[in-house]
């Protein structure tokens, strides 16, 4: 076995529930209201019902549901639906070091795992935990755009976490990590040009297979015992031999209250630029103006070519990544939402001619204060030459401007209020915010029934 699998292996059977400080439980909590909120927002998404018709007929033993329909189904088709739930609205929260993830790509698949085994509340907050410590480490040692997808991070941290619901030992998580890490390197041409739904499915591929993994390991199957350093590991993949940073309790601090929750329903390298325009919106006619110089970090880079679709998005998944479509969207309207990015608005002309307008910047003193600060500069100027300019360095959501409880409440409020009734709401909120007295996560899971789900 490999140095850097063992480390992961022994990591993951030695973390338990008491070990980890009661501020990083409660954070689980808000990251597990969070994602489970984004789920039910894309309920109804087209990318969503498709997904769901892949699940139906198949049943698991033990099964596991779709969150919402209620049907049951296997654990690793639950996690794909129910992770491209996750992942379709854009919502959820993010992790930016070194590299990138959106780390509550693993949920689904935890939750699934949970669901399957009848976990307790505790159980699935500490493989969540174990999850974001694994998942973010990989964007703490790695460099962005290497080439690896990096949902990836998140199927081996998730892997682990089922694994740890299982109740695996020390040689199968190392088998999990091998099942994890082996066949599953996906590449980041996800994410490059005009976006497919895959840009949503991608997450939910990681953590279906994920729960793979950990199912292959328990089973008795044997993976390859170097994955990571050997001949033809994954450091002979990127090309690069890291060394894992001091994990959570050992000496790091813990990755998930790092993680970032998302205001708005974009990528996070648009989170500042969305919150800058709308302290503009109102301030001037957006017929009066003529230019928009928008400075950034070094995503600005993305936009230097006006031939690329994320000038002239035709997919929603492509104009969630792209911020002058956001900026437009927010200068117009005063908010983004779900219903920026329906197939009307794409065409809209006013948010088209106002694109044109744009300039996106990069500024090196942003750029060296990334990602400690996500700063973001617009600059308007109007036919009468007058100029107003704001800036933001911290959006709503980041750690260093942290949602409150209540906000995050309100926020999945808002996303499943069309769903769920309210009771239901109140009663899944006061569930999860008491998770360690949980006895069996599937008591709380049930409640995600939507007004007209199939009842079993």
């Amino acid at each position: 076995m490999d140095k850097s699998t063992e480390t992961l292996a022994r990591y993951a059977s030695e973390l338990q529930y008491e070990k980890i400080p009661v501020e990083v439980l409660h954070d689980a909590k808000r990251k597990l209201i969070d994602t489970l909120g984004c789920a039910m927002g894309a309920y109804n998404a087209e990318l969503c019902h498709a997904t769901r018709v892949l699940a139906q007929g198949t049943v698991g033993t033990p099964p596991a549901r779709l969150l919402g329909s209620q049907e049951y189904t296997t654990a690793q088709l639950a996690a794909f639906v129910n992770g491209t739930m996750v992942r379709a609205l854009d919502f959820n929260d993010a992790y930016l070091s070194k590299a990138s993830c959106h780390p509550s790509d693993a949920v689904s698949g935890i939750v699934a795992t949970a669901d399957a085994v009848g976990a307790s509340g505790k159980a699935l907050l500490t493989a969540t935990v174990l999850s974001y410590e694994v998942s973010c480490n990989f964007a703490d040692v790695l460099l962005r755009e290497q080439g690896i997808d990096n949902p990836f991070y998140c199927l081996v941290g998730g892997a682990l976490a089922s694994a740890k619901l299982m109740n695996l030992d020390f040689a199968k998580m190392a088998n999990t990590v091998a099942f994890a890490v082996v066949p599953n390197l996906s590449l980041e041409e996800t994410r490059a040009g005009e976006l497919s739904m895959w840009k949503g499915c991608a997450g939910a591929n990681a953590a279906r297979n994920a729960v793979f993994a950990a199912e292959a390991a328990r089973a008795g199957l044997t993976g390859p015992d170097q994955p990571i350093e050997g001949k033809w590991g994954l450091w002979h993949m990127i090309g690069v031999k890291f060394r894992w940073a001091p994990f959570g309790g050992q000496g790091g601090d813990w990755r998930i209250a790092q993680t970032h929750l998302k205001a708005y329903p974009a990528v996070a390298h648009a989170q500042s630029p969305i919150t800058a325009a709308l302290k503009l919106y109102g301030t001037m006619k957006v017929e009066d103006i003529t230019s928009i110089n928008i400075d950034s970090y070094w995503v600005a880079k993305r936009f230097d070519d006006r031939n690329s679709p994320l000038w002239r998005p035709t997919t929603s998944e492509t104009a969630d990544h792209s911020i002058p479509y956001m900026v437009a969207a927010a200068l117009i309207d005063g908010d983004v939402t779900a219903a920026s990015f329906s197939a009307e608005r794409l065409r809209d002309p006013k948010i088209l001619d106002l694109m044109q307008t744009m300039n996106v910047r990069e500024d090196p003193a942003f750029s060296a204060a990334y990602p400690a600060e996500w700063p973001c500069r617009i600059e308007v100027t109007t036919k009468a030459g007058d100029v107003k300019t704001v800036e933001t360095r911290y959006f709503k959501g980041h750690n260093k401007s942290p949602m409150s409880d209540t906000e995050i409440e309100a926020k999945f409020r808002r996303l499943t209020s069309s769903l769920l009734s309210e009771p239901q709401i109140t009663e899944i909120l006061a569930k999860l915010w008491q998770l360690e007295t949980v006895i069996d996560i599937r008591d709380v899971l049930k409640l995600f029934a939507t007004k007209d789900a199939v009842k079993h």
